[in-house]
């Protein structure tokens, strides 16, 4: 496999950093740039400083341009003088005097000032008319670049955040798009949806997720496949066991019929194979409808209905079948429940319901009770059995485990009965919740939304 998302990160990143440096020297050199220029406020007013003792001079009134630059010295707390800028030549070569006429005391107001040095400036502003000029230490105020120390540290670090935090969106972008198709097809697939397919989402783009993705695509195909032949087995299953079933259901009825004319000791062998027949029926049922659950996940919820008089029927059933065992119910008045389904709710209940008769003692209880829990009714189930080991509660809803061990009895359960009743309420929006007892025990809680 070529490593082409290694080298698209490679390029994405070297050229992220390639850019923060070369826009972070840019900036820095822009700002230090625009921030060396004395402001159009400042250059006035040393303009207007040079127009004043130009003025004076003009006058040749010395001592009133003596006393000028002393105020404004004592007031910007500056020095300040008034210099010819002609140079008298002491020894030399006099020829060439033009490449020195005018030589600068100080900097231009044009010029940029370094935003580096310890004190401000001198500053030489030329008069009009004379070969003079004003040199004038640049008052602290005036100084440019008093927020270049903030503006320096902010683009060192604040600039190489934002470009890096740039980049980190393009490469979580570029990682994350197909990483979300893959997710957004996983779960569709895991929700029943067997026809989604993912690399055709991905276009022409070639790297190692594009291969990830042609692998999920050939294992859901795989799966898909293998779920379809498992809902034919089940059907042809489902058609060819029910058929003999029924024609030993009605075998076994007509010898019943007959079973005057039998033996005693026949008599209770034809009643042990029509008992064996209606066990294997019930596992067949109940093992398709497991299936069905488990494979469909369908959402049965279709109708409205009152739990307290779903509950009413299931303890009179229970009542009848075990007259050996007490049922104490504590019910409201009433428990509507909307957008449900009454089948899968009192199936459900009803299994969890046999399973704590059939592991209680004789003589013993069972208690139901029935509450408003806000949003949900909470249905409690308990009985006085032997109880779960705590590492087996989850485990009891597998379909055919039983606790052997702890919560054995001869029966004719086949394990089913919880997985069953875990399913059915699953497609209601239900849960169910196994805890042990304190005194002893198994407690089953159902959460029953209203809506």
């Amino acid at each position: 496999m070529t490593r082409r998302l290694f080298w698209k990160l490679c390029l994405i990143i070297g050229t992220g950093v390639v850019a923060m440096f070369y826009l972070i020297n840019v900036a820095v050199t822009h700002f230090e740039n625009d921030m060396s220029m004395l402001s159009d406020s400042s250059r006035a007013q040393l303009l207007k400083w040079q127009k004043q003792a130009e003025d004076i001079l003009h006058q040749g009134d010395i001592e009133a341009l003596e006393q000028w630059v002393s105020n404004l010295q004592q007031q910007e707390n500056i020095w300040a003088v008034i210099a010819r800028a002609d140079v008298v030549e002491l020894a030399g070569n006099r020829n060439h005097r033009y490449e020195y006429t005018g030589y600068n005391l100080g900097r231009s107001i044009d010029w940029k000032i370094h935003l580096y040095f310890d004190h401000p400036p001198v500053m030489q502003l030329p008069f009009t008319h004379n070969e003079a000029s004003l040199v004038v230490q640049l008052p602290e105020r005036m100084r440019p670049g008093s927020l270049w120390n903030a503006t320096r540290l902010s683009l060192q670090v604040f600039l190489p955040m934002l470009i890096l935090v740039c980049l980190s969106i393009v490469l979580y972008r570029h990682i994350m798009h197909p990483i979300r198709e893959m997710d957004s097809a996983t779960r569709a697939f895991s929700s029943g949806d067997y026809s989604v397919r993912v690399r055709k989402q991905f276009g022409s783009r070639k790297d190692e997720l594009t291969q990830l993705a042609a692998t999920f695509d050939l294992m859901a195909e795989r799966i898909s496949e293998q779920i379809m032949h498992q809902r034919v087995l089940l059907t042809d299953l489902s058609h060819e066991l029910r058929t003999p079933l029924t024609r030993l259901d009605i075998a076994t009825d007509n010898l019943l019929a007959k079973q005057h004319e039998f033996s005693h000791a026949n008599q209770a062998k034809l009643e042990r194979i029509h008992k064996e027949s209606l066990h294997i029926r019930k596992l067949v049922e109940d093992t398709l409808t497991l299936s069905w659950l488990d494979n469909e996940s369908p959402q049965l919820r279709v109708e409205s209905l009152d739990i307290v008089d779903l509950l009413e029927i299931l303890i009179e059933d229970a009542r009848f079948e075990y007259p050996d065992k007490r049922i104490i119910a504590q019910l409201p008045s009433q428990a509507l429940i909307e957008n449900s389904n009454h089948r899968a709710l009192g199936q459900a209940i009803e299994n969890i319901l046999r399973n704590a008769l059939r592991y209680t003692p004789k003589n013993k209880q069972v208690d139901i009770s029935c509450h408003d829990s806000g949003n949900k009714y909470r249905i409690t189930i308990t009985d006085q059995g032997p109880g779960v080991p705590e590492h087996y509660l989850n485990t009891i809803f597998r379909p055919f485990f039983r606790v052997d061990s702890s919560r054995s009895c001869n029966s004719d359960s086949f394990g089913l009965g919880l997985a069953l009743a875990q399913r059915q309420l699953h497609a209601i929006a239900a849960e169910v919740v196994a805890n042990n007892n304190a005194t002893g025990g198994l407690s089953m809680t159902l959460w029953v939304p209203k809506k």
